[in-house]
């Protein structure tokens, strides 16, 4: 075991939390966004603009308190490091609401829905890890659990795109409906990336 100064800055756990919360408000419009008629679509996408931004002043935040600190809960890297994921998680769901509504594609297909079910049950399990981050080695099964699911978004993905090309649906629609499909199906592994860090950090904690 790796011996540390003393105290430690907890404000770094506050912030990811804080974090974990941007993300579940994220993914709750977006699925408002999926089931809401399409006449709603462009005030929900400037409601996920809006989460968007608080999630960057979260990570900005965390990057500033990062290098005032001397003292820091467990390595810079991976402090930075997790920081960037979580926001991209946020990034990619953004984009793909804002491709959709700029696409005016109106009601979306179940898959997508299936891909929402998904990043919805791993934003809670990402909102319970991290109060939990002080103790890193805890979180064994939440890693497990996220990489499960996201290996259920890899098989949603997969079926997605075999609906797309098999010729059920206009060239035009196959190319913006993959765009958004494709954002969701980033956000999921960036799911998976969040719980990579937190294993790698658990590791080192050790």
């Amino acid at each position: 075991m790796r011996l540390r100064l003393q105290p430690r800055n907890t404000k770094f756990f506050d912030l990811f939390t804080q974090a974990s919360t941007n993300i579940s408000a994220c993914v709750g419009v977006l699925g408002e966004y999926v089931t809401a008629p399409a006449e709603r679509h462009a005030e929900l996408a400037q409601r996920m603009h809006d989460v968007e931004h608080d999630a960057d002043q979260t990570t900005h935040t965390i990057f500033e308190e990062l290098n005032r600190s001397f003292i820091t809960p467990f390595d810079r890297e991976d402090i930075y490091r997790l920081a960037g994921r979580l926001d991209d998680v946020v990034d990619y769901i953004d984009a793909a609401v804002d491709l959709a509504t700029l696409y005016q594609l109106g009601e979306l297909p179940e898959g997508v829905h299936a891909q929402v079910r998904l990043l919805a049950q791993c934003a809670e399990l990402t909102v319970e890890a991290m109060p939990k981050l002080a103790k890193p080695g805890s979180l064994h099964e939440y890693w497990v659990q996220v990489n499960e699911l996201e290996n259920q978004a890899d098989q949603v993905y997969r079926r997605l795109l075999s609906w797309l090309f098999s010729g059920e649906l206009d060239t035009l629609t196959v190319l913006k409906l993959k765009e958004v499909v494709d954002q969701l199906e980033s956000a999921a592994d960036a799911f998976e990336h969040v719980a990579d860090v937190i294993h790698t950090i658990a590791v080192k904690e050790s």
